[in-house]
């Protein structure tokens, strides 16, 4: 299924720019110019993200922000914006923005962005959120950060939390390294796999009372959870 993203940019130039940049990398683009075009669009159809500029001729972004944040509180929302000052961005995020970025900027780092700020999201549209996870003889309920097994119960990290979830949505399949440290840090570098290693040395140690429980590493790939019990 294609992600729908609209944009919503008075600039026109810049917004044909980001329309067709984004297009050529798969998306559904739709493209409004004020805020009352945009709401319009946005009441119209279902988006998987809304990237605004905070200045536009009928009013601030950060107002549609907020309208399209009351009507759904899921949808990813991105400010694309040349206003820089502290007080916007504090403005941007207090209106239900999940980043902000400020011009100029790199088309390929907005697409990392993007397709970072996704993969989180869908997590949560899908209902994974709150799912629970049964691994081995361990019990991982993501909602409250716990992993148990019998009566021992153990509370992880945020972010051991998180590494342990996109592991079990894809059970016994290879979760990609760079996936992993796109969605969670943003983007993948040497660094922040060193980091994702940690963690993951960490995780195999909470599995240590069931043998049949293994993170095994793919070389230069990623990981595969496992326990011997085939999902689907």
């Amino acid at each position: 299924m294609v992600d729908k993203i609209l944009i919503v940019e008075d600039d026109a130039n810049a917004g044909l720019l980001l329309q067709n940049f984004l297009a050529s990398e798969g998306y559904e683009v739709k493209l409004a110019v004020n805020i009352k075009a945009g709401l319009q669009a946005f009441l119209g159809d279902a988006y998987n993200m809304c990237i605004l500029d905070c200045s536009l001729p009928d009013g601030d972004g950060f107002s549609l922000a907020k309208e399209i944040r009351h009507r759904n509180e899921h949808v990813p929302i991105i400010f694309l914006t040349a206003r820089s000052l502290l007080d916007d961005k504090i403005r941007g995020f207090q209106s239900g923005a999940d980043d902000y970025i400020t011009k100029p900027f790199e088309t390929f780092e907005l697409l990392y962005k993007i397709k970072a700020i996704l993969r989180r999201s869908q997590v949560q549209i899908t209902g994974t959120k709150d799912s629970c996870f049964n691994i081995g003889g361990y019990h991982f309920d993501p909602k409250n950060q716990t992993l148990s097994i019998g009566n021992s119960v153990k509370r992880i990290t945020a972010k051991e939390n998180e590494i342990l979830k996109l592991l079990c949505l894809k059970k016994n399949q290879i979760t990609k390294k760079e996936e992993i440290l796109i969605a969670l840090w943003g983007e993948s570098d040497y660094f922040k796999g060193r980091s994702l290693d940690v963690f993951i040395a960490k995780l195999r140690k909470y599995f240590a009372n069931d043998s049949s429980v293994k993170i095994e590493n793919v070389h230069s790939v990623g990981f595969i959870l496992s326990d011997g019990v085939i999902s689907g």
